[in-house]
């Protein structure tokens, strides 16, 4: 107890004297509070759950509770904890916040942008709050009170770079000079920190882009980017090494072993491929289907990848291989019940975020392309969707797209080059021996042929073809990527070419990708 007393000291102003309880659970408490700021957040709530069972009512330990079970992906487990709060205390601020983040993940966002309006009328001067409430109006689609959101912050915080970048991505929007000017004011003061100074220059280069300054757009893009890789720990040859080692590990003999194996089930529709790819525009046209409902982009094949195999299974960064033997020995480890034990897991966790009770879901987090093998294996008639665009387009989009979380390739010119290379390789190679089961919709395809695009989308999920999926823009669902003006909109030429207005200073994504560029959409013969 006491040396849980020194840890917990260091990381958070608890008053310990005050509390009168039993030492078991004071030590769990404090145990688990210390393993809270270490971001050891499974272990965090599994003391906290014994902790309650000893001392149901122990100050502060549900709430904690709740927030450790949301970060590790036990979405249901946490909105529990949250009522439970609510049922005795129900206008405890930081649950009814939390709920709001639960609701907002979990299809509820006309219940969640209602909470948040009443915390911003409770706390009119929060800036975190009005930032929220910004967010879920703008996945919801209403525009015009998601901009005054942002735009209020601005006025509340004048140094808030976040703001300013969160109104450059809504892609509809145009800055004036009048905006640009704003920003030029107060991008280099003392008083803004070097996290809002990146979000201003993201910003910035959105406002010179929109008055036609392409030139000092790319300035200020690159200057956010440098500014963000110079802290992410991005290392692009673990990267290469985790498609190497996958490619090596994983080969047809060991699927064709385990033919069979996992859970057969359908609904789970897997959209995966870089950002910034057409993706959200694949999955608004099979959410507009009749039997498919969109959920959103959800942890949980990322986080049992790296459980099970050690891998960085959601973004490919930064694991580097298993040093135990190799890939192919840690999935060999894993036998057919194990395997099917991983899909019912699966499935129960991604059921948080259902709302409706069509048979076919959507989980489009796109770096699943890194764990193709596996979910075939877990999920064997799960289907599968990779989307591509053309490397400079895709490729240009993403450095000018400062991402909330994740995607640490996307800050460096050559670093995008590379990888949008390795992923051309992994993915021929689950061509190459999961022939058939990864559809590929190329997205100039899909714009110069919608319909028979969309036609061979549907077939490949086994579903038969719905004028509806045509009429995408007018599905109402939330949408909760930087894409989601763009796909209420009907499919658009106008954009395809945009990355040219930068070729001049592309030179090193050029090289970076070599043959890939040249070949596109075709794969070369080396990535074979």
């Amino acid at each position: 107890v006491e040396a849980a007393r020194g840890d917990v000291r260091r990381h958070h102003d608890v008053d310990l004297a005050a509390l009168e309880v039993g030492d078991g659970a004071l030590a769990l408490r404090l145990l688990a509070e210390t393993a809270f700021w270490q971001a050891r957040d499974a272990e965090c709530a599994r003391l906290l759950e014994e902790c309650l069972r000893l001392e149901p009512a122990f100050p502060g330990a549900r709430f904690r509770l709740a927030v450790a079970l949301y970060r590790t992906g036990r979405i249901a487990d946490a909105r529990a904890s949250v009522e439970e709060i609510l049922r005795d205390e129900p206008q405890d601020t930081s649950a009814r916040f939390l709920k709001a983040t639960i609701l907002a993940q979990t299809g509820g966002d006309a219940q969640s942008a209602a909470i948040y309006a009443d915390l911003v009328a409770e706390y009119p001067q929060s800036v975190s709050l009005w930032m929220s409430y910004g967010n879920v109006l703008k996945t919801s689609g209403d525009q015009e009170a998601s901009l005054a959101a942002y735009r209020r912050i601005i006025e509340l915080d004048p140094d808030s770079g976040m703001a300013w970048w969160s109104l450059s991505n809504f892609k509809t929007v145009r800055f004036t000079p009048e905006d640009l000017a704003a920003m030029r004011a107060r991008v280099d003061l003392p008083t803004v920190s070097a996290e809002q100074r990146l979000h201003f220059h993201f910003a910035l280069g959105k406002a010179c882009e929109d008055l036609g300054d392409h030139a000092a757009a790319f300035l200020d893009y690159a200057e956010g980017n440098r500014l963000k890789h110079a802290g992410s720990g991005y290392d692009r040859e673990l990267v290469s090494a985790d498609v190497a080692e996958i490619r090596r590990g994983l080969g047809r003999a060991l699927f064709e072993s385990r033919r069979g194996w996992g859970l057969a089930d359908r609904s789970p529709i897997f959209v995966v491929g870089l950002p910034r790819s057409g993706s959200t525009l694949i999955e608004q046209i099979l959410s507009s289907h009749s039997q498919v409902e969109g959920t959103a982009e959800l942890p949980y094949m990322p986080m049992m990848v790296r459980e099970e195999l050690g891998k960085a299974g959601s973004s490919g960064e930064g694991a580097g291989p298993p040093q135990d033997g190799g890939l192919s020995h840690r999935v060999a480890a894993l036998g057919a019940d194990r395997l099917r034990s991983l899909g019912e897991r699966y499935l129960a966790a991604a059921a948080a975020h259902r709302t409706t009770d069509r048979p076919f879901f959507i989980d489009k987090a796109l770096n699943n392309f890194f764990n193709v093998g596996v979910i075939h294996l877990i999920l064997p008639e799960a289907k599968i969707i990779d989307t591509r665009r053309h490397p400079l387009s895709c490729g240009f989009s993403n450095f000018k797209q400062l991402f909330v979380r994740g995607q640490l390739f996307s800050y460096g010119l050559r670093d995008i080059g590379l990888y949008y290379r390795d992923y051309v390789r992994l993915m021929a190679h689950w061509d190459a021996v999961l022939p058939g089961v990864v559809h590929r919709v190329v997205y100039e395809r899909m714009v110069q042929d919608t319909e028979g695009e969309v036609r061979r989308l549907l077939a490949h999920c086994g579903l038969p073809f719905e004028e509806g999926c045509l009429a995408f823009h007018r599905n109402k669902r939330a949408v909760r990527t930087v894409s989601s003006e763009q796909v209420r909109r009907p499919i658009y030429t106008e954009g395809m070419d945009h990355w040219r207005n930068y070729e001049p200073w592309l030179g090193e994504m050029k090289e970076a990708l070599g043959s890939v560029l040249g070949m596109y959409p075709e794969v070369p013969p080396e990535l074979r």
